[in-house]
């Protein structure tokens, strides 16, 4: 039990015992002491005034009074205006880090039989992963670690979009264009390779929307009406009608997107348990669609088209299934979600997409649940803002995007620039610097992505990012490695401590933060907000940090103060590592 928990039990006891009231625990609010004032904890009295029919200040001093009377745990106390601020006897902290110091699983939750398949990065097969995609990517990779440690069993999936008429695009260019090139003869990655044909695509589409409208045609008309539009309709409708030929070719360009995909995934230490392909769900959407068509559920248009109404929801009406039988994004998400939930039944379906798609899945969960599927009710939006640079946003049809690995490349580059001017290279080899550079790029990349609160947009500064003294990844890792070197500096066997010491107030501080550790991750989970471990681990290393200012550690006055600061360095290190682990950030030990 965390100590906030135990003091909000311990004051229920004490309101029962002193005023023969009954208060249930989420009642007691319990806050951190503010640093002006004295105490470590505080209790906000005044939404007990109604029920206890006291003011605040009389039931602060009585609670106070009966607090260090009758429980060891309190050794002084405050009352500041109807708010009651205790603080915790130093014995607890002790006994927590003494039971603690060694303990790896300090964080890790007991199963809770609760299964959770998330899932994300879900790219297209016409372009390569961009910037764009990274947060999405180190978002769902990053809640699925917080979640598998919290007790949940966890599924990571990525749902392929494999098929549509945006494939067809890169598709049809590439016939157009390459004149038979493959990405080893372009000496390209597949996924760029393939990109840059989506971009000619949009290229000679727009020239030739620009040349339609010259002739007199409207821009609606004429976007519909460019020859290598309809080109690429037609090869969508001979994909879905099994044409061997455009099949074969699919599959082909597919490969050469797979592959760099699984290079760039491979980069960024990403993995999943499951993959799913659009091109396998979206028959057995199209089944549930007619399915649910007899049933009642839905209507046709008279061109054939098939649509759900949910203007009694307060939204509108939602296609589908087109005239000519095709699906649409939508029919392929109902498929994917049966299939999901059949493969694996989970209680939770988390799907990490970014807040413009809000609409897209509030439709899909009412759907499935028009359709009385199983699925419908576990499906859980994990929205999140969208990220710019300091160049606006980005458009993958506009050859505008950043690339994710030329990103990671970039951010290698600014780590190795900004450690060699530090002087923090002797002691290296070329292999270990270039291992040490790439953790250091990608923990700036990931932190930097992760420290927001997935809700918020936001800008990314790549120089800004990669700062040792900042907010940031490189800061945490640096204060990871501090700690290890002082421990492999330590030449004593045996931590025990033989006699109670006088712990300072920066030590005690530490020890709030690292006892609030199971907490912090169990709340991470629960809100799917890796943020929160991003803030708490960044307070821990600036604490530990402000420490090491004006303590020593290995020449500590006393050889039990020594031992003692060395088990505080123990948990602390235990705590960096698993908290960058989560956030899915290599710790070195040596920078």
């Amino acid at each position: 039990m965390s100590i906030i928990a135990t003091i909000k039990d311990k004051i229920a006891n004490a309101i029962d015992n002193l005023y023969q009231q009954k208060i249930a625990i989420h009642e007691i609010q319990i806050n951190e002491t503010k640093q002006e004032f004295n105490g470590d904890y505080t209790l906000v009295t005044f939404p007990l005034t109604k029920i206890l029919r006291k003011k605040p200040d009389e039931i602060a001093s009585e609670l106070g009074a009966y607090l260090i009377k009758n429980d060891s745990l309190f050794v002084a106390y405050e009352v500041i205006k109807g708010f009651l601020n205790v603080t915790i006897s130093p014995n607890y902290y002790f006994d927590f880090l003494k039971n603690n110091y060694l303990n790896q699983n300090l964080g890790f939750a007991a199963p809770n039989q609760k299964k959770v398949m998330i899932e994300y990065s879900s790219p297209n097969t016409n372009k390569p992963l961009h910037f764009g995609h990274l947060r999405n990517i180190f978002l769902g990779h990053s809640v699925a670690a917080i979640m598998k440690q919290a007790g949940y069993e966890i599924i990571k999936a990525n749902l392929i979009n494999d098929r549509g008429i945006h494939i067809c695009k890169s598709m049809i260019a590439w016939q157009l264009f390459a004149n038979g090139e493959t990405p080893k003869e372009a000496n390209m990655k597949g996924d760029h390779f393939v990109g840059r044909y989506y971009v000619m695509y949009n290229d000679e589409f727009k020239k030739q929307v620009k040349q339609l409208i010259e002739e007199g045609r409207s821009e609606e008309d004429a976007a519909k009406n460019a020859p290598i539009f309809i080109q690429a309709q037609q090869l969508l409708r001979q994909w879905e009608a099994g044409d061997q030929e455009t099949i074969l070719l699919w599959k082909r360009m597919n490969e050469w997107v797979y592959e760099g995909f699984y290079a760039t995934y491979e980069k960024m230490g990403i993995t999943f348990d499951k993959f799913y392909y659009e091109s396998n769900t979206y028959l057995l959407g199209r089944d549930f669609v007619m399915k649910a068509l007899a049933n009642g559920v839905l209507f046709e248009k008279e061109d054939k088209s098939i649509w759900i109404d949910l203007q009694d929801e307060g939204l509108d009406q939602k296609l589908l299934l087109r005239g000519d039988g095709t699906s649409v994004y939508i029919t392929q998400d109902i498929g994917t979600a049966v299939l999901k939930y059949n493969d694996y039944k989970m209680d939770t379906s988390v799907y990490v997409i970014g807040d413009e798609q809000n609409y897209h899945m509030q439709v899909l969960k009412l759907i499935l649940q028009k359709m009385k599927e199983p699925c419908a009710d576990g499906i859980y939006h994990l929205s999140y803002g969208m990220v710019e640079l300091p160049s606006g946003r980005m458009k993958s049809r506009e050859g505008t995007v950043v690339d994710a690995d030329d990103m990671i490349d970039e951010m290698k580059a600014i780590a190795q620039k900004n450690t060699e001017e530090l002087g923090k290279v002797q002691n290296f080899s070329e292999p270990q610097l270039a291992e040490l550079y790439t953790q250091l790029g990608l923990g700036a990349l990931k932190f930097y992505l992760l420290r927001v609160d997935p809700k918020k947009k936001m800008m990314f500064n790549p120089q800004e990012s990669i700062d040792f003294h900042g907010f940031t990844g490189p800061f945490i890792q640096y204060g990871h490695t501090r700690i290890c070197s002082i421990l492999k500096k330590a030449t004593i066997q045996n931590f025990e401590i033989n006699q109670a010491i006088e712990m300072s107030l920066a030590e005690k501080n530490i020890l709030k933060l690292v006892e609030q550790y199971p907490t912090v991750v169990e709340q991470a989970a629960t809100e799917m907000n890796p943020s929160l471990i991003g803030n708490y681990v960044y307070q821990l290393v600036k604490q530990f940090n402000s420490f090491l200012v004006d303590h020593s550690i290995l020449k500590a006055e006393q050889e039990d103060i020594m031992k003692f600061r060395l088990q505080l360095c123990m948990i602390c290190k235990h705590i960096i590592s698993n908290s960058l682990f989560l956030l899915g950030i290599d710790a070195p030990e040596q920078m």
